[in-house]
């Protein structure tokens, strides 16, 4: 889990109570928020929001942890079922006030930042930083999280929607190959010559040595999966044209 940036508080509060301000973004949310340990960042956003709406809060920070809640994982129907469980303990105005600011933060349409905090956050690796070392051999944005670097090294690659990376092949004299272990979102592993395999969380493939194949995500999906290296002797990389538009449009 990264670690959360929160500048609100010296925004609104810097000049007139710089210790509160100071408390805000670097303690409440530079540290409880981004402690790494048995909550997740969708567990706290649980938390809060039920929190302050059983005080009756109902202004901004509810909005707020609101917005938050949606952008961590928290679906419409998710959101709804915690309010009416919550109704029963904390009271039903206190429920119908926070529905009404519910309503309008899961009517609005997901803007890309958004869904891409809510797919990070969905998993248990984390997604890393943009592939830029490789850009060159994807066609949109990739993302690269290095797991492993020792004895087997084994890194978390993250396809936005439509990314696929170039038809490329690992040789090796001997042993060497790739596994990946699908950990997220959906997406299409091909070998050259044989039909494209859809892959979901779970799945696992097994890619041999001098075998043309590639792999990313559905058109209407973020897509990671565990790259497992192989070892053997004189292994190499070879990378080869783009999927192109065509071939990956016609997918079924």
């Amino acid at each position: 889990m990264m670690a959360i940036k929160q500048t609100a508080g010296r925004t609104q509060l810097g000049d007139f109570a710089p210790e509160f301000a100071r408390l805000n973004d670097d303690v409440l949310f530079g540290e409880v928020w981004s402690r790494e340990n048995a909550l997740s960042l969708r567990d706290r956003s649980l938390v809060t929001v039920v929190a302050l709406v059983a005080q009756g809060i109902t202004d901004n920070s509810l909005r707020y942890h609101l917005e938050t809640a949606r952008k961590n994982g928290i679906t419409k129907t998710e959101i709804a079922e915690i309010l009416t469980h919550a109704a029963f303990y904390m009271g039903w105005p206190k429920a119908w006030a926070a529905f009404t600011l519910a309503r309008d933060v899961w009517s609005e349409p997901e803007c890309a930042d958004d869904a891409f905090a809510r797919y990070a956050n969905s998993m248990i690796f984390p997604v890393g930083a943009p592939n830029d070392a490789y850009a060159r051999y994807f066609s949109g944005k990739s993302y690269l999280a290095p797991l492993s670097t020792e004895q087997i090294p084994i890194h978390n690659v993250t396809f936005a929607p439509g990314c696929r990376n170039n038809w490329h092949i690992h040789h090796a004299e001997k042993g060497g190959g790739q596994v990946l272990v699908c950990v997220a979102g959906r997406g299409y592993y091909q070998e050259e010559d044989r039909p494209v395999r859809e892959l979901y969380p779970g799945d696992v493939v097994n890619i041999p040595v001098n075998v043309k194949h590639w792999h990313g995500a559905v058109k209407d999906s973020y897509f990671s999966h565990l790259a497992i290296g192989v070892p053997g002797e004189k292994t190499s990389n070879e990378w080869c044209e783009p999927v192109s538009d065509e071939e990956y449009e016609n997918l079924k």
